[in-house]
């Protein structure tokens, strides 16, 4: 039986493994309860993100503090 990382899930998750690991990960996560219940955590984890990615900040505001940080470092470098 194959022991697979952490790494190797993320992997799978977003479809980045070869057909044979992926066909190894699969058949894996049928059987192993451990390695299941941590892809499933992996799986939370991303969705958390997701959620995090939907709510930030508008491009007005970041270009806003970008242009507000540019001025700054232009007052400095005068100084």
């Amino acid at each position: 039986m194959h022991s697979f990382t952490q790494e190797d899930l993320i992997q799978f998750m977003y479809k980045e493994t070869s057909p044979q690991k992926t066909a190894a990960i699969k058949a894996a996560l049928v059987i192993d309860w451990t390695l299941k219940e941590e892809y499933q955590s992996l799986q939370q984890s991303q969705q958390m993100l997701d959620t995090f990615v939907e709510i930030a900040p508008r491009k007005k505001a970041l270009d806003f503090i970008l242009n507000y940080a540019e001025k700054k470092e232009a007052q400095s470098t005068e100084a």
